[in-house]
């Protein structure tokens, strides 16, 4: 789904993504996709920030106060980073600039697609400490308690996981959880590293470390 305000820029995005195979719907502002979705289930937004109506913030902000966790690509002329923090805050997966470049904005689309498929070789259930995935059910628990979390907190923890007692590097998670695979210097690993801290680091857990200058890892909780 598309939610943009102008035309030219939504027949951009429509002739581009078709181009690339993916089916396109469209809405003008944040009120219409919200209509849309009543009757459609699109399986990621691409959504501007500047809309009348109602603007990408709110629309981010209306889906998840109703646990729906589509996942979102916003859409921004600013380059004010307050604009791209407070995004992600809310729920947003990704983030890309206007002007974009089409190669970019594709290869994000299908970074944040290839989080919602479930990988062949990984165990339905994985755990460390108190923490559970069950993939089958596309559940997360903390010693029992069930945690939302969005489509992108879901793949870095379960990456972390898979992969328990390993340090990973940023690059490795830039590539692995948002298809990144050029040099970067966004700090969006640091960014949803601390999402997840402050969904798991309690109770005496605070097995997500940071090995400086190297990458993030999960342990198991130190026994005695």
């Amino acid at each position: 789904m598309i939610v943009d305000d102008e035309p030219g820029v939504r027949a951009l995005l429509r002739d581009t993504l078709s181009i690339a195979g993916f089916d396109v719907i469209e809405a003008t502002d944040g009120m219409s996709a919200l209509t849309l979705m009543r009757t459609n289930q699109p399986q990621l937004a691409v959504i501007d920030i500047n809309m009348p109506l109602m603007d990408g913030f709110e629309l981010v902000e209306r889906l998840r106060s109703t646990n729906n966790l589509i996942p979102v690509l916003m859409l921004t002329a600013r380059e004010d980073k307050s604009d791209i923090a407070r995004g992600l805050k809310i729920g947003a997966d990704d983030y890309v600039i206007k002007p974009f470049g089409i190669e970019e904005l594709v290869l994000r689309i299908r970074a944040i697609l290839r989080r919602s498929y479930k990988s062949a070789t990984a165990p339905a259930v994985l755990s460390c400490g108190p923490i559970t995935i069950d993939d089958d059910q596309h559940c997360v628990t903390f010693n029992g308690q069930v945690i939302d979390l969005s489509p992108t907190e879901y793949r870095l923890l379960q990456i972390l996981m898979e992969k328990k007692g390993r340090v990973l590097s940023k690059k490795l998670l830039l590539d692995e959880v948002w298809g990144i695979t050029f040099e970067s210097e966004s700090t969006v690993t640091d960014t949803y590293i601390s999402y997840l801290r402050k969904k798991f680091h309690r109770d005496g857990f605070d097995g997500i470390k940071t090995i400086r200058g190297v990458g993030f890892s999960i342990q198991e909780p130190k026994q005695g």
